[in-house]
């Protein structure tokens, strides 16, 4: 082992400060990561020469047992390489686009009258395959207007001239159908037929307007020359054509050919969604999952997919459009942020949908592994509120009151990020007269932790004060007097604007509207204010209606909670009879009572 580290130690001592790619290796000779450097000797040293707080990087630096590196010329050379050597080799640590799904292709297969179909399995034999296509409707509505376009053989036979010339075939139903020109007995010319290939493969590429275009200088030569059937035919596709089109998601004409790629990175995984524009169409709509493995950042991600997401689609654009600014440099490829207009809808659109697939496969990990789920969102907490351990134990706590009123608090307990109802706590100020939100923060926090303190109960990871620096100020003078102050994480969010304080700060954080761990801190609070709202409302309800008991002359606290086990409510009690009452009273009691009321009305 002490070898191992003696000849890591000596190669960072000797790595040079170029731009390049270096190799982790395992004590079995196999690769397990693979990464780019602007500065070789800085990014790879920076492994083992600082504390690493990422899990997972631990991990990785543990198995190193040997370190190789490439020298390239630049950066984007060394992209370039990196992104080739992690599809090669596949290395445990490196991100993967994770992806189970085989999807179609629509093939012109290479062969005398080509035929075109859809199919899972792509081969490298000299035919043309146009996608894959995500969406199956979009492939079949295709292949449904090639159809309707198009006379076109679906027989599987070799029509060599050759063949064609012995009449080896016959005629089939197609042919009578009019959905095939009869190819196969020389009924329809290589020329006409190649020539509705090449517009075909125009459509598929999403030139639907020069498509139009041809169509109707075709339609305007046949009705020069007054060939009205040929020109009505030119007409019918036109129409067919058009109307494609308009059912097709347009974007804009202006925005003849570029790429979208948006992403939304979580800690372990993000969310791309592609969308390749031709023509002012949409073509290609992707959203895909990558597994991250050493939390790589947006341009490590997308330094990975983009270039096979567009490898995948067959895309030309020299633009792609994107939601924010990137460090990144592909070969003869423009980033833009757009700030208004048809491009800037584009990327919102794009944004959406991988917001959508994000919180689709949430819901299914939700489903499919909770504990993994609730895993996961307590990490995001963890990381979110810099805390040291995992925040399994939460609570919360919130002050109600009406002007100093019937004061209360309650504390809400949260384990494994879900409610544990069992263990919430109401408390009834005691020590506080008057409006003192403060004072009532600072004695139900005293009484809860005092009480955990003395029965040696569990402390909670993480306090959550439903407030502003007022209120966690208060929280933390009550944890200073029980000498807990520093073995719990404590903050406070405000509601104004969901500001996050914590002790010691002057300024507030604001965490991303969008994040989990946003979500289950208001979850919390909600529940909290919910929790003592409800108590207070009791109170306050259960003491207007005492209030009128207690001023009857002659009827103790005993006689008012008799009467009040039995009947439920004042007003029921007002419209009993003497007899009614004196089953649980007595007589004397119980016409003191009825004459009281009968007095009041």
């Amino acid at each position: 082992m002490s070898s191992i580290k003696e000849l890591i130690q000596l190669k960072l001592k000797t790595l040079p400060e170029k731009p390049g790619i270096y190799q982790y290796f395992d004590a079995s000779g196999t690769i397990i990561y693979v990464g780019k450097a602007k500065n070789l000797k800085k990014r790879v040293s920076s492994y083992f020469n600082k504390t690493q707080d990422n899990g997972k990087t631990i991990l990785l630096v543990k198995r190193i047992a040997d370190i190789q590196y490439m020298v390239v010329d630049s950066e984007l050379d060394a992209l370039l390489l990196e992104n080739n050597l992690i599809k090669k080799y596949q290395p445990k640590y490196n991100i993967q686009l994770k992806d189970d799904k085989t999807y179609p292709w629509i093939c012109i297969k290479n062969e005398p009258f080509p035929r075109v179909f859809s199919t899972r399995n792509v081969y490298r034999d000299g035919s043309k395959y146009f996608g894959p296509y995500p969406s199956g409707k979009v492939m079949h509505t295709l292949l449904n207007l090639i159809k309707e376009l198009y006379p076109l053989r679906n027989c599987t036979f070799d029509l060599s001239a050759t063949k064609i010339k012995e009449k080896r075939y016959k005629v089939c139903l197609e042919y009578h159908l009019g959905t095939c020109l009869g190819p196969c007995e020389g009924r329809q010319s290589s020329a006409l037929y190649t020539e509705n290939i090449a517009q075909i493969e125009n459509l598929l590429k999403g030139n639907i307007s020069s498509v139009i275009h041809f169509l109707k200088g075709e339609m305007g030569k046949y009705a020069a020359q007054q060939e009205y059937e040929l020109a009505q035919e030119m007409k019918q596709k036109l129409l067919i054509l058009e109307k494609y089109q308009a059912k097709s998601t347009i974007v804009s004409p202006s925005i003849h050919q570029v790429d979208v790629c948006t992403l939304i990175n979580e800690p372990d995984s993000a969310f791309v969604n592609y969308l390749c524009i031709h023509n002012g169409s949409i073509i290609h709509a992707y959203t895909a999952e990558v597994k991250k493995k050493l939390d790589e950042t947006r341009e490590e991600v997308l330094g990975y997919v983009l270039p096979e997401l567009r490898a995948r689609f067959a895309s030309e654009s020299k633009e792609i459009l994107v939601d924010e600014k990137l460090d990144l440099q592909l070969m003869g490829l423009q980033f833009t942020v757009p700030k208004i207009g048809d491009k800037k809808h584009l990327v919102e659109l794009s944004l959406r949908n991988a917001k959508f697939y994000k919180l689709e496969k949430q819901k299914q990990e939700k489903i499919i592994d909770p504990e993994r789920h609730s895993k996961r969102i307590l990490e995001q907490l963890q990381k979110d509120f810099r805390l040291q351990d995992l925040p399994v134990h939460m609570e919360c706590f919130d002050n109600s009151n009406i002007q100093g009123t019937h004061p209360v608090s309650a504390c809400i307990v949260f384990k494994n990020g879900k409610p544990s109802k069992q263990d919430y706590r109401h408390f009834n100020v005691k020590t506080v007269e008057g409006p003192d939100d403060f004072a009532s923060m600072e004695e139900a926090v005293y009484r809860r932790y005092k009480r955990l303190k003395e029965e040696n109960q569990s402390l909670p990871q993480l306090i959550v004060i439903d407030g502003g620096k007022g209120q966690l100020s208060a929280a933390l003078k009550a944890l200073e007097k029980l000498d807990l102050r520093g073995k719990m994480a404590i903050v406070g969010i405000a509601k104004r604007l969901e500001e996050i304080f914590f002790p010691g700060d002057s300024f507030p954080i604001y965490i991303d509207k969008r994040s989990e761990s946003l979500k289950v801190i208001q979850f919390m609070r909600n529940e909290a204010h919910r929790f003592g709202i409800t108590h207070h409302r009791n109170k306050r309800s259960k003491a207007a209606i005492t209030s009128e008991l207690i001023d009857i002359q002659g009827i103790g606290p005993k006689t008012q909670e008799d009467l009040m086990k039995a009947f439920k409510t004042v007003a029921v009690i007002k419209k009993l009879p003497v007899e009614k009452l004196q089953e649980i009273i007595g007589l004397a009691k119980a016409k003191i009572v009825h004459n009281y009321f009968k007095t009041e009305v």
